[in-house]
């Protein structure tokens, strides 16, 4: 018992001086570590999380690694538990409904940069390719983020026919293609440029815009019109 209550002596002081710290200066004045610490101290409440926190760090690399990173591999970390990866799993959550609401009833194509920061959230640290779909109406607003396929690491089949039978579906008038590259480039390669080019020319005689296709990395993106690939 009294171990019990040296151990949480020992913590209890460092957890009140990081929470002063962030109320006085945010989360800019906090490293990544120590800001996973202060997401640890609810979740963990009776441990000390600086090892956890520094633990997740040396395995993944950054915060938003660390928050991303599958469930099998943050089991592999000592103190996190099925329950406690759950709580960090529902934070992460939180974050891309958050990114994706300041998308939402404004046009996309005015608000690009909040768009690259939506897709790097939801995809950027995903171990399998995903390919997502934004849906756009005749005023570029929003109409649906649909994930159409999910693949392996390097390759997700895309059906362009099935593509555009969803547009129709929706009535969409543009659409944002987007997927990402687990390995982390950007760079795309010939099959997505294929692939690109086969939707825009079934899209484009049915009045349907295909403004860009981005392809997500974790150093970074590329803009497929940008490019000028298509």
């Amino acid at each position: 018992m009294s171990v019990e209550r040296d151990n949480k002596k020992h913590f209890h002081g460092h957890r009140e001086r990081l929470r002063q710290r962030f109320a006085k200066n945010g989360a800019s004045s906090l490293q990544d570590y120590e800001l996973l610490e202060l997401i640890l101290f609810r979740i963990l409440p009776r441990r000390d999380t600086k090892p956890v926190a520094k633990a997740m760090i040396e395995r993944f690399g950054n915060f938003t690694e660390a928050l991303s990173a599958p469930a099998h591999l943050l089991e592999e970390i000592d103190g996190l538990g099925k329950r406690a990866i759950i709580d960090l799993k529902v934070i992460l959550a939180a974050a891309q409904r958050f990114s994706k609401e300041e998308i939402i009833d404004r046009p996309i194509l005015s608000s690009w940069g909040e768009l690259l920061n939506y897709c790097k959230k939801q995809m950027a640290y995903e171990t399998k390719e995903q390919f997502r779909i934004l849906f756009l109406d005749k005023r570029n607003y929003l109409i649906a983020d649909e994930v159409q396929q999910i693949g392996t690491v390097d390759h997700t089949p895309v059906y362009p026919r099935e593509v555009i039978k969803r547009s129709l579906e929706l009535s969409a008038t543009a659409l944002i293609l987007v997927h990402n590259h687990p390995s982390g480039d950007p760079t795309p390669s010939a099959a997505d440029i294929q692939m690109t080019k086969e939707i825009n020319n079934i899209a484009k005689p049915l009045g349907i815009i295909v403004h860009d296709h981005i392809i997500i990395g974790r150093s970074g993106h590329s803009s497929l019109r940008g490019l000028k690939l298509f």
